[in-house]
C-alpha cells in the first residue's frame, strides 16, 4: 500500500494505528549503499526523487538512473556534466539530454497537466541555463512553459512587449543576475504568484548573485518569494505546485 492508501484506511476505520505505522518505516526506501533512493517522493510530495549530478562520478549517476528506469520513475538529472549526459542518455532507451539547461530527462508516463501555464522570464541571454533549468524542470513536472527571454531592465520596453504573454501565466518565474531589478519590476505589474530566482551573472560587487538574492528579497512589490542563487530546478518545483492546486 501506497502512504496514501494506508492514510485512507486509517481514516476510514479500517486498520488502527499500530498498523498504520507498521507499514511505514521501510516504505520509499531503496539502498544503493552510496546513495538511498526516495522511491516514494513523487506520492508524497508532487515531485519525484531527482538526481543533483554535481559532486556525483559519472558511474554513480548512472547506477541511479539505472535504477530509476528499472522501478518506472521518472527520471531528472540537473547539473549534468556532457560526459555524464552521454553515458546516460546511452544507458536509458528514450531519455533527452537537454544542452542549455544541463539535465537529462526520461518519462514513463504523462503527469497530470498544471491548471494553467508557467511563463519563465529571464533578464539576459547570460541567465538561460538557469532559466532553462526552470523550463525543463516545470515541463517535466507536466505543466505548459512558455518563455520571454533577454528582457531585463537594461531596455524595459522589451518586457512590455510581452507583458500580455506574461499576465496570461498563473505562475511566473523569474530569472535575473547583475542587480536583480527585474523581479521587482515583474513583481508591480502582474497579479500572480512572482517567484524570483537570483543568479550569480554579474560583475565583481555581484558577488556571485548576493546582490541581486538580496534585492529580490528586498523587494518592494508584493506577492513575490525568492529561492537561492542559480536555482531554477526550486523555482520550478514551487511553480508546479501552486499551478497544480
Amino acid at each position: 500500500m501506497s502512504p496514501r492508501e494506508i492514510l485512507e484506511k486509517y481514516k476510514a476505520g479500517e486498520i488502527d494505528l499500530t498498523d498504520a505505522l507498521s507499514h511505514l518505516p521501510d516504505r520509499g526506501i531503496e539502498e544503493m549503499g552510496f546513495a538511498t533512493l526516495d522511491t516514494d517522493r513523487q506520492e508524497r510530495t508532487g515531485v519525484p526523487e531527482v538526481i543533483y549530478a554535481s559532486g556525483k562520478t559519472t558511474e554513480q549517476v548512472c547506477l541511479i538512473a539505472r535504477r530509476m528506469y528499472e522501478k518506472g520513475i521518472d527520471i531528472l538529472a540537473t547539473r549534468v556534466s556532457p560526459e555524464m549526459a552521454e553515458a546516460v542518455v546511452n544507458m536509458i532507451p528514450g531519455s533527452n539530454y537537454h544542452a542549455l539547461a544541463r539535465a537529462v530527462t526520461w518519462k514513463k508516463e504523462n503527469d497530470t497537466p498544471g491548471k494553467g501555464s508557467i511563463v519563465v522570464v529571464a533578464a539576459g541571454t547570460s541567465d538561460l541555463p538557469v532559466a532553462e533549468e526552470a523550463v525543463v524542470t516545470a515541463r517535466f513536472l507536466g505543466n505548459k512553459v512558455e518563455s520571454v527571454y533577454d528582457v531585463g531592465v537594461a531596455g524595459i520596453h522589451r518586457l512590455f512587449n510581452k507583458l500580455d504573454m506574461i499576465r496570461s501565466a498563473r505562475v511566473i518565474i523569474v530569472v535575473a543576475g547583475m542587480e536583480g531589478a527585474l523581479a521587482s519590476v515583474v513583481g508591480g505589474l502582474v497579479d500572480r504568484p512572482v517567484i524570483g530566482v537570483p543568479t550569480s551573472i554579474g560583475y565583481g560587487a555581484n558577488f556571485q548573485g548576493l546582490s541581486a538574492l538580496l534585492a529580490m528579497l528586498n523587494s518592494c512589490a508584493s506577492g513575490i518569494s525568492v529561492v537561492n542563487i542559480d536555482n531554477g530546478f526550486g523555482a520550478a518545483c514551487q511553480a508546479s505546485l501552486i499551478n497544480k492546486l
